[in-house]
């Protein structure tokens, strides 16, 4: 690629804080030969392009900054020969990391071409530019993982800047960063995968009507920015001492309920007016707390304790007084008027925490922090603390939580649905009126039917200064609203006057989206609400169905999930995270190929994984990601899946490209095998969400043994790459360690593997289904061993640590499957994935319910309500029921070997790598030992199809030419 264009922005800041940037330009285009031209684009951090007023596509994909990704547009069709035509693009600037997004600096990117290459337009000075005048920049973060939640006023705003009729003398020009490949975005790489999809659903039903109270006053405060300088430019673990200080500001006495709507972070202890405030005092139960106070007439200093470790850290306040004619935060000291109605105290020390390693404890003695809180009584007393006082930027203190009125109701009334209101979901219906009640808001929730990811959009007629609050979560049963703590993906428009309508750029997941009107002088009207599904493009090759009809809804569950997951890369869920966390794509790639048979979306994981070596020659267990972290398993699974897809596509020239990098990180994990013969680091040592032990630091059984697996993948890599010292030298070692492991990490008496060694030399006295299962399905455990350690798979003991995510059942299953008990799988599933039918899942849990964060409201049957890396139903059904199996690289040798388990039938698809789809159908009576299978596939493939063992019957076959 020939750029000719340069990098531009708008004045101030290199990376501004949430900044929605626009730019425009106008040229005209020649009366002929614009029939074929194709625009270049790409963006920090995220862009939406428009060609006359056309909304044309999104991007960039997730890249490294050093590996930035541009995309490619045919836009011949939407340029008026001999005319004027505009490009206009909203560049949405995070400037701060995430867990998808490395924060660089703001920049847009563009270049035109003919279908003769002549280049006809690229970005430079001539382009016009200006702010998103109507997007609030201190709207809170999301999370941690995300970047910002979503604020408009319609009024302040001019709709049609897009199009080719606005007037943009009033812009500024552009300025002229510098050319293609300057840093931080020093190559330039083509999108490797296709445009994504954007698929228009509509809710089903209106599910309630509200009318509430929420608080009058509410706050969001970016503690972590504010209080650490540089927190913006990752996303690592801060651990601090120190204050947030502010006042509330009554007109007259009042009692007052005090909301703390956080995730868990920012909230030891309190003062108000000097009156200690201890947990104690505070009910509801976490991430909810409340407690009541009584406010004086003026201004009632607010002193909150936010020390302890924070990713997002994020002070989320609500203040609610019935009988306050004004309420306002006001700034606790009057050298700081004007400049911040909130101020902190300290740090008085901080940390950042590298993904578990060493680290400096916290001094929690330093500046008098202990002494603080109890000291405070008034305003006049911070001057003490005059070194540590800083008024709070005002970037990083929100106009509003939207998220904390959106959740917490208060003189709640639940109303029935009007019928007219149920038009509200209906397209192209009548408008549907949202009534409105005096001194209370109005609340409607949607039900879209099922969990989608993407894009909303609305039209709606309101008064100018209406407010309409979007929220949307992911699950509810009956009268329970599982609200998402600790996720704040609300948006907030004001409305100009009339109808008008809005799409939002920001990416979200749910099922229910609340609607909540406020500050309304009349009733709502609500044309249209609709959605646009977003994922990477697959077609419905893969299908399964069988005489067990809750088989079937637990693989549709398995499918929607791992669709709504596949976006440009496989993300691990579509609403709290949105996050390529590296291991989970192993099992959900796997998936992948029975449904869909795409390879395009895994291939760019697989290459995305080794730009992690610049924070840590481990590889980092989400990318890109600003946080450095390490899960071993993570990067086992990585190299594990790089083996995977060399068997799925017989792809030799991938397999060598990834072996050079499985080498580089396989010598640094080599190095930490300490002087026992065993692989010992300090990092996240995960395998499952559930009490086994596995510390942080400390030799963990399940990390060396799939580190064994690991080696050996290397060595079948490397001799596909002609590595014949390399292969060598990784078998040696993965010998040596399988036998370290059966020498140290095998309790003779107990007959099992032990969960760890800790780092005080102290064994392990847990017992986990989940080190049995791995050592099972690596070929770690061998003869009697092996045989004993089955019998476990077979029937787990009570008193061993149970299974806690269907992530580790997926290598349960797989361990099961090796040693034929596919019965026991399907048991399995009907169990923990019928519960999730039960309770009304449309797509797959992540956690199974009743432990870890699930265990303090036993409503809460799983945080995430839609994870992909739960979706193993939809690989095993097609694998070992319909029973549809490779046999060789590029599946050119495909077994078909059903196994009943008692269902009289089952039939279905797998899609073939090459192209096509295997069919089968089979019958089967279970009394008789009778089987009949049908089966079509295309030619090319040798084809191997066998009865059950026992069973006798009929095959037929049927070949398809290849064109």
């Amino acid at each position: 690629m020939n750029w000719q264009a340069s990098w531009i922005w708008g004045d101030g800041e290199q990376s501004p804080r949430n900044e929605w940037r626009c730019f425009r330009s106008v040229f005209e285009a020649p009366s002929m030969g614009t029939n074929t031209a194709s625009l270049k684009i790409t963006a920090d951090s995220r862009y939406v392009l428009y060609v006359n007023g056309t909304q044309l596509g999104r991007g960039p994909v997730r890249s490294w900054p050093f590996e930035q990704s541009y995309d490619t547009y045919e836009v011949g069709h939407l340029l008026k020969a001999g005319e004027a035509n505009t490009i206009a693009v909203m560049v949405m600037h995070f400037g701060v990391s995430t867990f998808y997004y490395l924060r660089g600096r703001g920049g847009l990117l563009a270049q035109l071409e003919y279908g003769d290459g002549t280049v006809a337009l690229t970005t430079d000075a001539a382009w016009k530019t200006s702010k998103h005048e109507g997007q609030h920049s201190r709207s809170p973060r999301m999370s941690c993982q995300h970047a910002f939640a979503e604020y408009v006023d319609a009024s302040a705003w001019d709709a049609e800047w897009i199009g080719r009729e606005f007037d943009d003398s009033g812009w500024r020009n552009a300025l002229e960063l510098g050319p293609a490949g300057m840093e931080p975005w020093t190559t330039l790489k083509p999108r490797d995968i296709p445009m994504l999809t954007e698929e228009i659903v509509h809710p089903v039903r209106v599910e309630s009507l509200v009318r509430y109270k929420s608080f009058q006053l509410s706050a969001a405060i970016d503690v972590r920015s504010a209080l650490v300088e540089g927190s913006e430019d990752h996303s690592n673990v801060v651990e601090l001492t120190g204050f947030v200080a502010s006042s509330i500001r009554t007109s007259r006495p009042a009692r007052a309920t005090l909301g703390f709507l956080a995730s868990g972070e920012c909230l030891n202890a309190l003062s108000v007016n000097g009156e200690t405030i201890g947990m104690d005092r505070l009910y509801g139960s976490q991430p909810e707390r409340y407690v009541d106070v009584e406010l004086k007439a003026g201004d009632n200093l607010l002193l909150v304790d936010v020390s302890g470790g924070m990713h997002t850290g994020k002070l989320q306040i609500g203040v609610y007084a019935e009988d306050a004619d004004e309420l306002a935060f006001a700034t606790p000291l009057s050298r700081f008027a004007g400049q911040s109605t909130f101020c902190t105290v300290g740090p008085f020390d901080f940390v950042v925490n590298l993904d578990h390693q060493d680290r400096r404890e916290i001094d929690r003695e330093l500046g008098g922090y202990k002494e603080l809180l109890g000291s405070v009584k008034q305003a006049a007393d911070l001057e003490k603390y005059v070194d540590s006082l800083r008024p709070i930027d005002l970037k990083y203190v929100s106009e509003a939580d939207v998220f904390s009125e959106c959740v917490w109701k208060k003189d709640r009334a639940d109303i029935a649905v009007p019928a007219q209101l149920q038009n509200a979901v209906i397209p192209n219906g009548d408008a549907a009126i949202v009534p409105v009640y005096e001194g209370y808001d109005t609340e409607i929730l949607l039900d879209f039917g099922k969990e989608y990811s993407g894009y909303l959009s609305f039209e709606v007629e309101a008064a100018e200064g209406t407010v309409l609050d979007w929220y949307g979560f992911e699950y509810m049963l009956g009268e329970y609203r599982q609200d998402m703590f600790g996720l704040d993906h609300t948006l907030r428009y004001v409305s100009r006057s009339g109808r008008q309508s809005y799409t939002s750029p920001v990416r979200r997941g749910f099922r229910y989206l609340a609607l909540t009107v406020r500050k309304a002088e009349a009733p709502v009207k609500i044309h249209g609400i609709t959605f646009a599904q977003s994922n990477y493009p697959v077609a419905e090759v893969g299908r399964f169905e069988c005489s067990d009809p809750l088989l079937n809804d637990i693989w549709e569950i398995s499918r929607h999930t791992t669709k709504l997951c596949m976006e440009d890369t496989f993300v691990d869920c579509p609403a709290f995270e949105q996050t390529f966390w590296v291991g989970d794509s192993r099992n959900e790639a796997l998936v992948s190929n029975y449904l869909y048979g795409v390879q395009d979306i895994l291939k760019r994981c697989l290459r995305l994984v080794p730009g992690s070596k610049y924070q840590t020659p481990l590889y980092a267990d989400q990318v890109p990601s600003g946080w450095s972290s390490v899960i071993p398993n993570w990067t086992f699974f990585w190299a594990i899946a790089c083996s995977e897809y060399y068997e799925q596509t017989d792809d030799k020239a991938f397999a060598v490209e990834m072996y050079d990098h499985i080498r580089y990180t396989m010598d640094h994990y080599l190095l930490k095998i300490d002087g026992s013969g065993l692989f010992n680091v300090k990092g996240w040592n995960l395998l499952d969400w559930s009490p086994i032990d596995q510390p942080n630091d400390g030799i963990v059984t399940h990390q060396n043994v799939f580190l064994v697996q690991t080696l050996r993948v290397a060595v079948a890599m490397g001799r596909l790459a002609g590595d014949a010292e390399g292969s060598a030298r990784f078998g040696e070692a993965a010998d040596k360690l399988a036998a370290a492991i059966n020498e140290q990490l095998w309790d003779e008496e107990k007959q099992v593997y032990i969960d760890c060694i800790h780092a005080d030399g102290r064994r392990s006295t847990v017992t986990s289904m989940q080190t049995q299962v791995v050592a099972s399905l690596t070929g770690v455990a061998q003869g009697e061993r092996k045989s004993v350690i089955d019998k476990y798979l077979i029937q787990p003991p009570e008193h061993f640590v149970q299974i806690g995510s269907p992530f580790m059942s997926f290598f349960y299953y797989e361990a099961l499957a090796k040693v034929g008990e596919v019965k026991l799988i399907l048991d399995d599933i009907r169990h923990n994935y019928g519960n999730m039918i039960a309770h009304g899942a449309t797509t797959c849990w992540e956690q199974y319910p009743n432990f870890l964060e699930n265990r303090a409201n036993p409503d809460m049957v799983t945080r995430s309500h839609c994870h992909a890396w739960s979706s193993a139903p939809a690989y095993f059904l097609g694998r070992e029921t319909l029973g549809v199996r490779s046999s060789a690289p590029g599946w050119s040798v495909v077994e078909i070997a059903p196994v009943p388990c008692g269902l009289e039938w089952a039939r279905g698809s797998v899609p073939h790598p090459s192209g096509g789809r295997i069919d089968v159908s089979w019958k089967a009576d279970e009394a008789t030992r009778t089987m009949s299978i049908n089966v079509t596939y295309p030619s090319d493939i040798r084809m191997i199809v066998k009865l059950p063992e026992g069973y006798n019957g009929e095959i037929k076959e049927r070949k398809l030419e290849r064109i």
